[in-house]
């Protein structure tokens, strides 16, 4: 065999592997993306929907499999979800158990946080128990905030939530806020932890929700969903 020949030959094995390679990562991502926890380990899973689902069909939600939903609806003192009411209306007519998700801001005080809330998310005795998302840090505030204020204007945040919902909250901790304060074990609460594919640890005791896959792809529309899992 010519050198060139050799040339061409390596050049062909190569390509034909770089294309398997291709073809097993490209077989590998749609698996994830349209994976979810087993039903027989995980019986009860649902998702969580905000303004950048777009407009969500909860009544598709429950077709492919949501035993409930949470909807994301403040954000600080001032942000609300522009979906939210109309996710409130759907949620609602879909049947489908449903509770509020805030997102806290750890540069702004606990009273404007729960004022802000208590005003978007209506009393009701029948949604599932509020939600708090913690994952920005208060390292980039205008004004320095210390760790000890962190963890003290949560905590007045989360009873002020709780007087209002009737209910203990749920704190949806990420990775990274965990790692910067350690509050999953300072306040006692239901966690929510996040990690796709395998079961999150880092929170060092048990979680009660899951957000197993972050951009989950089905039948129900054109946008990935965060889908959740309930503990056993």
């Amino acid at each position: 065999m010519g050198k060139k020949k050799r040339v061409v030959t390596r050049w062909r094995l190569l390509g034909a592997l770089v294309l398997a390679a291709i073809g097993v990562g490209g077989y590998e991502w749609w698996q994830f993306i349209h994976w979810t926890p087993s039903r027989v380990q995980y019986p009860t899973q649902g998702v969580l929907v905000g303004a950048r689902d777009g407009r969500a069909s909860f009544v598709a939600f429950k077709a492919i499999g949501a035993d409930f939903a949470y909807l994301e609806a403040s954000d600080g003192a001032e942000g609300r979800d522009p979906w939210f009411a109309r996710n409130l209306e759907a949620v609602r007519a879909a049947g489908l158990p449903f509770g509020a998700l805030h997102r806290y801001d750890p540069c702004i005080p606990a009273d404007r946080q729960a004022a802000n809330f208590v005003t978007v998310v209506p009393r009701d005795d029948t949604l599932l128990p509020p939600a708090i998302e913690l994952d920005a840090l208060a390292d980039d505030c205008p004004k320095p905030v210390s760790d000890a204020a962190v963890e003290s204007e949560l905590t007045t945040f989360v009873n002020q939530v709780e007087s209002h919902a009737g209910k203990p909250a749920i704190l949806k901790i990420s990775k990274r806020f965990e790692q910067r304060y350690h509050l999953a074990t300072a306040i006692d609460r239901t966690l929510w932890l996040s990690r796709d594919r395998f079961e999150p640890t880092y929170a060092g005791r048990p979680w009660a929700l899951w957000t197993a896959n972050s951009q989950l792809r089905s039948e129900a529309g054109s946008e990935p969903v965060r889908w959740i899992v309930a503990q056993p």
